[in-house]
C-alpha cells in the first residue's frame, strides 16, 4: 500500500512539474529570456571580453536606458496604441536639464522641469488621441518632429556639456554606480517593480488591458477609457523623460540627435517581450528581456568583429519571430 501511495505521490509530482513548465513555456518572454542567456553564455565561451567585468557593466548600463522606455512602450502598446514620439521625448527632457543647469539652476530644478516637459508631450499626446479622436500613428509621428524641434530651439541647437553647480551630481546620476550595479540599472528594476505591481495588481493596471483587449467592452462596463488612454501616454512620455535625464549624465553632454531612431529599438524589446500589437497583452518583465536581447545582440556583433550594419537585419528577424511565434500560439489556444 504504501508503495502504491509512493508511485502517486510521483506520479503528481511530475504532472506539477509538467504544469509549471507548460506554464512558463506557452510565455513568449520564456523562450526569449532563455534566447538572452544562450546568447550570454555563447559569447562567453566565444569571446575572452563578453564576461568581463568592464563589458557586463556596458551592457547592464546601455540595455538599461531601451528597457525603461520599453515598459512604457509595454502600457501604450497594451492599450492597444503606439508612441513614436518617445525618442523625440528623450531629447526634449535631456535639452530641458541640460539648459537649465547649464544657466545656473541646481539639478532639483532641473530634474522636475524635465520630467515635466516629458509629462506635457505625454498628456498633448493623450488627449488628440483620446478626445479629439485622432490616430495614435499621426499624432505621435507629428509628435516626433514637433518635441524634436523644440529641442533645437531651447538649446539653438547647440551641444549643452557645461551643467552648473552640480554638474558632477548629475554625470554621477547617469554615468556612476551604486554596489558595482551601473545606475541606470537600479532606475530600471524600479520602474519595472513599480510597473509590474501597477499592471497586475492595480485598477488602473487590469483596466489598461482590458481596454487593449476589447476597448467597446471596456466603456460598456464603465471604464473611463479616455483618461486611461491620457494616462497611458504620460506614463510612456515620462520613462522617457527619466531616460532622457540619465543619457544626459552618462554622456556628459547633449546634442540634438540624441535618441534619433530610438523608437524602433523601444518598440522590438516590447514586441520581442511580449506585447502584443493587436493590445491586451504585455510585462514588464518581458520588456526588460526585449531590451537585454536586443543590447546582447549589439554587443555581440561589436566583439565577433561584424559590421553593426547588420543589427538592424538580426533585431527585424526577431521582431517577426516574435510576431509569428505569437500567431501559432492563437492558433492553438482557438484550436
Amino acid at each position: 500500500m504504501s508503495t502504491n501511495n509512493s508511485t502517486l505521490d510521483q506520479v503528481i509530482e511530475t504532472s506539477q512539474h509538467r504544469g509549471v513548465f507548460s506554464r512558463l513555456s506557452s510565455h513568449q518572454t520564456f523562450w526569449v529570456f532563455l534566447a538572452a542567456v544562450a546568447a550570454c553564455l555563447a559569447l562567453s565561451l566565444l569571446t575572452d571580453t563578453f564576461a568581463t567585468e568592464r563589458n557586463l557593466f556596458n551592457v547592464a548600463r546601455n540595455f538599461a536606458f531601451v528597457g525603461i522606455i520599453a515598459i512604457g512602450m509595454t502600457a501604450v502598446i497594451a492599450s492597444g496604441g503606439i508612441d513614436l514620439s518617445v525618442g523625440s521625448t528623450v531629447v526634449l527632457s535631456a535639452m530641458t536639464v541640460a539648459v537649465l543647469m547649464e544657466s545656473g539652476m541646481p539639478i532639483w530644478v532641473g530634474i522636475p522641469a524635465a520630467l515635466g516637459a516629458a509629462v506635457l508631450v505625454g498628456l498633448v499626446n493623450g488627449v488628440l488621441i483620446a478626445y479629439v479622436g485622432m490616430p495614435a500613428f499621426v499624432v505621435t509621428l507629428g509628435m516626433l518632429s514637433m518635441a524634436r524641434s523644440l529641442a533645437m530651439v531651447l538649446s539653438n541647437n547647440k551641444m549643452m556639456y557645461e551643467f552648473g553647480p552640480d554638474h558632477a551630481l548629475l554625470l554621477a546620476l547617469g554615468g556612476g554606480s551604486t554596489f558595482g550595479l551601473p545606475n541606470p540599472l537600479i532606475v530600471l528594476a524600479a520602474v519595472a517593480l513599480f510597473a509590474g505591481f501597477a499592471f497586475r495588481w492595480t485598477r488602473w493596471g487590469q483596466h489598461l488591458f482590458a481596454m487593449g483587449g476589447n476597448e467597446q467592452a471596456a466603456k460598456l462596463t464603465g471604464i473611463a477609457v479616455k483618461q486611461l488612454k491620457v494616462s497611458v501616454y504620460v506614463f510612456s512620455a515620462v520613462t522617457a523623460g527619466i531616460t532622457g535625464i540619465l543619457e544626459v549624465g552618462w554622456l556628459g553632454g547633449v546634442t540634438t540627435n540624441l535618441g534619433q531612431a530610438m523608437e524602433l529599438s523601444v518598440i522590438a524589446a516590447a514586441v520581442i517581450g511580449g506585447a502584443n500589437l493587436a493590445g491586451g497583452v504585455g510585462t514588464a518583465f518581458g520588456a526588460v528581456v526585449g531590451a537585454l536581447l536586443i543590447e546582447v545582440i549589439r554587443n555581440s556583433l561589436i566583439l565577433l568583429g561584424i559590421s553593426t550594419f547588420w543589427q538592424g537585419a538580426f533585431v527585424g528577424s526577431f521582431i517577426v519571430i516574435a510576431v509569428a511565434f505569437d500567431r501559432v500560439r492563437n492558433f492553438r489556444s482557438q484550436d
